[in-house]
């Protein structure tokens, strides 16, 4: 991991840094999706919706920025990619432990010299993606409004990603699920990882 830190300070700080920021702007400026707290008037239940659930599309607060292709929402994701176990009781647990692991992975697999050539970028993008994540599953449960009394484990577990990106295709008639900066890292890491399996190797140099 020493090794990985010039990258880490150069590339991942800034990019967690952005990520949160513009999580940030959308939870303090857009309206919350819903609460399980009588007080307040969103209720979660199973209304799928970019794969997330809400109360119902009419109450999601959205900014439309170009119409008919890309907006901003506030969208609450407490599973994975394309929501994949948003809702469960088990997930919050899950992906809470999951980046730690991945963190870990990421060390071990760079000291061993498996990102090597273009996939020396996606270390350090894979980190920022992951901590980005980590940092909203770990602290945005005690922010939600309705939860102010609730225990330090129940807001632990109403933890969530905050995703806000929101894209249409026409062409294909397809709502691309809501992500975020740090999901894009991740991604673009994904790319680079799976580019460099096609790289050429390197010729032996006879002793």
């Amino acid at each position: 991991m020493p090794r990985l830190l010039p990258l880490l300070l150069k590339i991942s700080l800034p990019l967690i840094v952005i990520d949160q920021i513009t999580k940030w702007l959308v939870v303090l400026n857009m309206k919350q999706p819903y609460s399980l707290i009588q007080e307040y008037p969103y209720t979660r239940v199973s209304v799928p919706f970019n794969g997330k659930y809400w109360l119902d599309s009419s109450e999601i607060d959205l900014i439309p920025v170009v119409d008919g292709f890309f907006n901003i929402s506030r969208v609450h994701n407490q599973g994975v990619a394309f929501g994949f176990g948003n809702g469960s009781t088990w997930a919050p647990v899950v992906f809470l432990v999951v980046p730690f692991i991945a963190l870990t992975v990421v060390s071990i697999l760079w000291e061993k010299g498996v990102f090597v050539g273009i996939a020396k970028w996606s270390a350090p993008l894979l980190v920022a993606g992951v901590i980005g994540n980590l940092i909203d599953r770990l602290t945005q449960g005690f922010f939600l409004k309705g939860y102010e009394n609730e225990s330090f484990w129940t807001r632990l577990s109403e933890g969530y990603v905050v995703d806000f990106l929101d894209f249409y295709i026409p062409i294909v008639n397809y709502r691309w699920p809501s992500f975020n900066v740090a999901d894009s890292c991740i991604c673009i890491a994904a790319t680079l990882l799976f580019l460099s399996a096609f790289r050429a190797e390197e010729p032996k140099i006879e002793a």
